[in-house]
């Protein structure tokens, strides 16, 4: 499955030069992650309140062209991997149909409370299995 985000450059986010920012590029994965996760069922607030959090533990980003103020452009995000204990997702950036950046990020599943890695096999079978069902 490949979620699609749309997001509209801000002022904020450019540099001095009116380039995005290579900063924000994390930023915006995060909203397609958040935004994919949410379509399989559960946000990642629920996962929190059920005692799982996802810390980074890996972000890639390749630049390929650069993005400005007030570009409309698509995240495509998708699940690329997913085991007991991590999960990888991967993001593509464009603006009219040109990849322009594309990255992936790795996630552990942990407990909230301990901060150890947490099976998600064993903890929520049915989410498990949403993940791994959603991999291209």
């Amino acid at each position: 499955m490949i979620y699609e985000t749309h997001i509209t450059a801000r002022y904020a986010e450019t540099d001095q030069m009116g380039i995005i920012h290579h900063s924000v590029y994390p930023v915006w994965f995060e909203v397609g992650r958040t935004d994919l996760i949410k379509i399989l069922g559960i946000g990642y607030g629920q996962l929190e309140k059920d005692g799982v959090m996802l810390p980074l533990a890996d972000l890639y980003c390749k630049y390929i062209k650069p993005l400005h103020y007030e570009d409309e452009v698509i995240i495509q995000t998708s699940i690329q991997k997913v085991t007991f204990s991590r999960i990888q997702f991967s993001y593509k950036v464009l603006l009219d149909g040109v990849l322009m950046a594309e990255g992936s990020t790795t996630h552990g599943f942990v407990d909230s409370k301990t901060l150890r890695p947490l099976n998600m096999k064993k903890f929520n079978q049915q989410l498990f299995e949403k993940l791994l069902n959603s991999i291209e």
